[in-house]
């Protein structure tokens, strides 16, 4: 594949990783205000989200062992299709059960189209080229929570439903431009059309025998935490100073624009020069003092600086380790994508599950926690680096 057709691939998979994203990041700043229509809380919004995250969790491995023996583009479509579908559906509920419903099936949308978008980087990128490539996925996931919020928060004053319905159309949109214009990437390995097909189980028990998996681990735990901190910020803001959707989608959108405008202009170098495991350890530690100052702040502009803080922390968080999990995965792409957005969507479902009950029963305690597991997870990655992968410590410029 030549450069050119490189960079018009990956504009478009950027582009429908951004359409996912940002179909999430429009709930952000809406559900608080569109629950109230069901009356329901905290307790309710945490659980959708992991209902999304479980949906995930389910099927992202079976997307990227799928993608491996039959290609890419098929999934991302079929994604694509499901998502928008879905959308659709949340925006036209009249009932919780039907919400919960949306939410799994966007879920599934998205577990079969984050992986293969994965696995398709690596496979037209070569090593030197892979952070890069990550980035500019990264950075697409990033537009894509900081366009969300704010377009959400907006178009929530014209009517409550109408950014899901937006959301929805723009994703089927995606799909029918896909068919047209999205190359397919031929099955990468060979070897895999003889191995029996298997279950989510097995496949967890497989990744521990990878190289990777304690970056596996990693993604889990800053998982969590961060979804935890996403989760809860809207409620929080809502209930404790009385944030409009519009005054959250502000919050949100600033936070994501300069995390997306520092990672697509110096990520890049920043991998070069420290390597992708320093970038890790600073932004953790970063994540948690910005997640445990929330429970002290106030003031609009206060908590508009410390939630910036949090996001770009995160924002370089995501492709460093995307990064190192491609590095050590080899050929085996669309798995180690898969079990990548398996365990991070298990750290999605966790977190806001276990943080809505805590945010109804103490404001403050989804922070704490939070905080505890992003700290937790920077000694975790440092205990396995001394021990197993030391070389990573060393800046790539040495």
């Amino acid at each position: 594949m030549t450069q050119k057709k490189k960079k018009i691939v990956l504009l478009i998979l950027m582009a429908n990783m951004f359409i996912t994203m940002g179909g999430i990041g429009i709930l952000i700043p809406v559900l608080p205000s569109y629950l109230e229509i069901f009356g329901v809380g905290g307790q309710v919004l945490g659980f959708l989200i992991a209902s999304f995250a479980f949906a995930q969790f389910l099927l992202s491995p079976v997307a990227g062992d799928l993608s491996d023996r039959y290609g890419r583009k098929i999934f991302i479509i079929g994604g694509l299709f499901v998502y928008g579908v879905s959308q659709i559906l949340f925006g036209l509920a009249t009932h919780v059960w039907i919400l919960f419903i949306a939410r799994f099936l966007s879920g599934v949308g998205a577990a079969f189209i984050m992986p293969p978008i994965m696995a398709y980087v690596a496979d037209i990128t070569t090593v030197e080229e892979r952070g890069k490539g990550m980035g500019m996925i990264g950075a697409a996931i990033s537009l894509g929570f900081m366009i969300g919020p704010g377009l959400g928060g907006f178009l929530a004053n014209v009517d409550l439903h109408f950014p899901f319905f937006l959301a929805g159309i723009i994703a089927l949109i995606a799909s029918l431009f896909s068919i047209i214009v999205l190359p397919n990437v031929p099955p990468q390995m060979k070897e895999t059309k003889e191995v029996k097909r298997e279950n989510i189980i097995n496949q967890l028990v497989r990744s521990v025998k990878t190289p990777y998996f304690i970056l596996l681990i990693v993604v889990f735990t800053f998982s969590f935490g961060i979804s935890n901190f996403q989760s809860t910020l809207s409620m929080f803001l809502t209930h404790k100073f009385n944030y409009s959707p519009t005054d959250i989608a502000i919050v949100i959108t600033v936070g994501g624009f300069a995390g997306v405008i520092l990672q697509m202009f110096i990520i890049d170098n920043l991998f070069k020069r420290f390597g992708e495991m320093k970038v890790i350890y600073v932004n953790l530690i970063a994540a948690a003092i910005s997640m445990v100052l929330m429970i002290y702040i106030s003031g609009f502009f206060v908590i508009l600086f410390v939630t910036t803080l949090f996001q770009i922390a995160t924002v370089f968080i995501r492709p460093a380790v995307n990064t190192l999990i491609s590095k050590f995965a080899g050929a085996d792409q669309g798995f180690a994508a898969g079990m990548n957005n398996a365990y991070m969507s298990l750290g999605n479902m966790v977190g806001p599950a276990l943080a809505g009950v805590l945010l109804e029963w103490n404001m403050a305690s989804p922070f704490i926690l939070g905080t505890v597991i992003l700290l937790g997870c920077f000694v975790l990655a440092y205990s396995w680096t001394l021990k197993k992968a030391p070389h990573l410590l060393s800046s790539p410029t040495q």
